[in-house]
């Protein structure tokens, strides 16, 4: 919101000049508004702890600033976003098939074919639509110098849609006028892109297609968000009991008989879907779901084995799979990131830990990662021993200091380190919706750069203006 000088940036100063006019005590009044919706919906997300026993379901902490981005800037970002996500595309079939990436070694062979994701099931499989990503989760961060980087894919069943979603219908009760005088983007048509992309993979072209959200059930710590999406698209929530395998066919049990379903959008893991194909003592999948999906008669979203893009080693050779596959140079950077399986890699990050983030390759949500410079001496050593034994687990990156926003703590406006988790939709014939803003997720803890909603972060609605701004800065009184 503002530069070192403090001066507002100039496509903030109308949302600036409106949520101070009335004083911290009406933005405290709005917060405690934002708070009880929060709990009267049930927007929810379960934290389990390292320490304890039993896991905590809180409502996401939610700040009631806006972050904004300025409409060419974020025309910028959507462009570099889809063409990341159409490399990766490429980048899944292509493993699948004929491996060229790996033949003409650009990327290693071990890379892929020893990654706990690579499902060999998934080989010839020609996938409905061509679309394996069909949800994705890019995270961004800005550095101090207001540079874009890709820090992290999410290409699994990435989650966070329904924050977006709810963060946006809450800043619109407590902010309508500002909203609309701002000419903010609008998120809720992306509900019916959501709902035409999941439809446009329907095997066989049907017109009607039954399409189903698959959830582990209501213990899982993203329930609302499965339960949420259900209700907003209209499409059915079912869990693996629910679902029943016939003659290479999923069928979905209702008290009329047996209904065929089409598109399965599932919330579930690779090794839980199928007990036959993966973990054999799996209950959360359907056995024979993989026959089924061989036999051309179900699509899955996202697809099995989408996952080896997901990881964070692979994620250093995507800048090359987008010359490889589009013969384009990419227009989001990555972060610097050193892998630790190659020596020279391997031996600048240990000497030089304490200034480096260290991330577990096949891990999420903030979990197995180091961030030395906020690491004791216990935990640096500790790390060594772990590269040392395993060093091909690891990847390091040099610490980035995520950009900052004001937040309101304890009564006061704060600075908290922030980055973007930006959503794309894929569909048939790499066909890409981005969901104009996306979620920004904030670091509550002051200097804090670990910003996932599993290890206690929150979450701010994102405002993408429809018109550009100026370069002008204006001094704040």
């Amino acid at each position: 919101m503002f530069t070192s000088e403090m001066a507002v940036r100039s496509h903030y100063r109308p949302i600036c000049r409106h949520m101070l006019k009335g004083g911290m005590e009406l933005l405290n009044r709005k917060k405690r508004f934002a708070e009880r919706r929060m709990l009267e919906e049930g927007i929810t997300f379960t934290l389990y702890r390292t320490n304890e026993p039993d896991p905590l379901e809180r409502t996401i902490p939610f700040d009631i600033i806006p972050r904004v981005i300025a409409g060419e800037e974020w025309s910028l970002l959507e462009k570099g976003i889809k063409q990341r996500i159409k490399a990766l595309n490429r980048f899944v079939h292509d493993i699948y098939h004929e491996q060229r990436i790996i033949r003409d070694r650009i990327v290693p062979r071990r890379l892929v074919m020893a990654n706990r994701y690579y499902r060999h099931e998934m080989m010839g499989i020609d996938v409905p639509g061509g679309a394996y990503i069909t949800t994705a989760g890019i995270d961004l961060v800005r550095d101090r110098d207001g540079r874009f980087y890709v820090l992290e894919d999410n290409l699994r069943t990435p989650s966070g849609f329904s924050y977006l979603f709810k963060s946006r219908s809450i800043m619109k009760e407590l902010y309508p006028d500002l909203i609309h005088g701002c000419e903010v983007r609008d998120v809720e048509p992306s509900l019916n892109e959501f709902l035409s992309t999941l439809r446009s993979l329907t095997p066989g072209h049907k017109s009607d297609p039954t399409i189903a959200l698959l959830t582990p059930g209501e213990y899982n710590s993203a329930f609302y968000e499965h339960a949420f999406l259900a209700q907003q698209m209209g499409i059915h929530l079912v869990e693996g009991r629910d679902l029943v395998y016939r003659d290479h066919k999923i069928y979905m049990r209702q008290l009329g008989g047996l209904k065929q379903v089409d598109v399965l959008y599932r919330r579930v893991d690779d090794d839980y879907l199928d007990p036959l194909a993966f973990l054999p003592e799996s209950v959360l999948g359907v056995a024979g779901i993989m026959n089924a999906y061989r036999a051309g008669n179900i699509s899955i979203v996202n697809a099995p084995g989408t996952g080896v893009a997901d990881d964070k080693a692979v994620y250093a050779y995507v800048p090359d799979m987008i010359r490889y596959y589009l013969g384009e140079e990419p227009m989001i950077p990555n972060v610097p990131t050193y892998i630790l399986s190659r020596e020279e890699d391997r031996k600048y990050v240990l000497d030089n830990l304490p200034r480096m983030v260290v991330k577990e390759t096949s891990l999420s949500g903030g979990y197995g990662m180091l961030i030395g410079p906020a690491a004791d001496p216990g935990e640096l050593r500790a790390f060594v021993e772990r590269i040392r034994q395993e060093p091909e687990r690891y990847i390091a990156q040099p610490v980035i200091r995520l950009s900052r926003a004001p937040v309101l703590i304890d009564g006061k406006l704060s600075p908290r380190h922030i980055d973007l988790r930006a959503f794309a939709l894929l569909g048939a014939n790499d066909r890409i919706h981005v969901i104009p803003g996306g979620l920004t997720r904030v670091a509550l803890k002051e200097g804090s750069l670990v910003v996932n909603s599993s290890q206690g972060g929150g979450c701010k609605d994102t405002w993408v203006l429809r018109r550009g701004a100026d370069t002008a800065e204006v001094p704040m009184a």
